[in-house]
């Protein structure tokens, strides 16, 4: 019965908030998230010529993470989240500070699909954040307990191309965390971040160098997350090539069951 309710509210979940992703496709504001109710902010339409870094000064990083977005998908007509006190939402994370479940590992990853964040622990302390991009309602990411097996600097999908070319998706800094029965493989990597769940059940971190790599924008890249984490997990991020590794255990929360994923 406990169990029964608690995929009920899963699903539940998943379906909300594939509701907002639709509306988000246009109006990335019309997101929720369970964090929102803590902070008051104002929905403010992007105008030609504006960009978040002239609009919000040094804030503008937490004002993306804030609405889990990265600087690609913001341009005129896009309606973004502004908290009313900026300055309160410096370094902003819903994720808690403090995880008592992992009190004994040295490292440890949850992840709140709910939240669309992920945080990084050591000895049960939050150590950083980041906003993501999971996957989409016909894809959801995997939910339970998993471990990193895996690392590869420079992956590429098997599967997907980018849009418009046979280019092979980037998957950079990538840390493979589960392989389904069919074989599918489940990785954290870098890829554009655009406010909603739209992957096909990989988790997504900034990463703007690859973006100006296939994209030719941001010009100047600054959001890093995807290798960030990569380096923290891994530690020497100069080796290329798939390889196993021991890493550390990541725990998925808040979502619907991973059956329908296909991986990346």
């Amino acid at each position: 019965m406990r169990r029964a309710a608690a995929g009920a509210a899963a699903a539940a979940l998943l379906l909300a908030l594939a509701a907002s992703a639709a509306l988000a496709a246009t109006v990335p504001c019309d997101m929720r998230y369970p964090s929102d109710a803590r902070v008051s902010w104002r929905c403010r339409t992007i105008a030609a010529g504006e960009s978040v870094e002239r609009l919000f000064g040094e804030r503008w990083m937490d004002v993306l993470r804030f609405n889990r977005l990265d600087r690609r998908h913001v341009s005129a007509e896009v309606a973004l989240k502004v908290p009313v006190d900026l300055e309160g939402i410096r370094d902003f994370t819903p994720m808690p500070l403090d995880y008592p479940d992992a009190a004994g590992e040295a490292k440890f990853l949850l992840v709140d699909l709910g939240e669309q964040f992920l945080g990084a622990y050591e000895r049960g302390r939050l150590v950083f954040s980041s906003p993501l991009a999971t996957g989409d309602a016909g894809h959801p990411t995997p939910v339970g307990e998993f471990r990193i097996t895996a690392a590869d600097a420079t992956h590429h999908s098997s599967l997907y191309t980018i849009e418009g070319t046979d280019t092979p998706y980037p998957m950079t800094w990538a840390l493979r965390f589960h392989v389904g029965p069919d074989g599918a493989a489940f990785w954290l990597h870098g890829r554009d971040v655009p406010g909603y769940p739209a992957s096909h059940g990989c988790i997504g971190l900034y990463d703007e160098r690859m973006q100006k790599a296939y994209y030719g924008t941001p010009a100047r890249p600054r959001l890093e997350d995807a290798r960030r984490l990569y380096e923290w997990v891994v530690g020497d991020a100069s080796e290329r090539g798939e390889r196993p590794i021991a890493g550390p255990r990541v725990r998925i929360i808040h979502g619907a069951s991973g059956d329908r994923s296909t991986g990346c």
